[in-house]
């Protein structure tokens, strides 16, 4: 059964706050896939990348997600 982005995105979120940020980097990935313009979900991705220490990668999907949205307050 295909997941949908919500559950995607709610599956992502739940590994970040428990510390594994690699899967839930997968999580985000696969949501991305399915709305790949959301500024939300590439700001998420940019949390999971900053927990992993990928901190170039996760300045990108920040940078990005602003592009989106330059209003997006929760851009980190």
């Amino acid at each position: 059964m295909e997941e949908n982005i919500s559950d995607l995105v709610k599956k992502g979120i739940q590994l970040v706050a428990e510390g594994d940020f690699e899967n839930a980097l997968s999580y985000f990935d696969q949501a991305i896939m399915m709305q790949p313009s959301n500024p939300d979900l590439l700001n998420k991705k940019g949390i999971a990348l900053r927990g992993l220490g990928r901190y170039d990668e996760a300045i990108e999907c920040f940078n990005k997600s602003l592009q989106l949205d330059p209003r997006d307050l929760d851009a980190s």
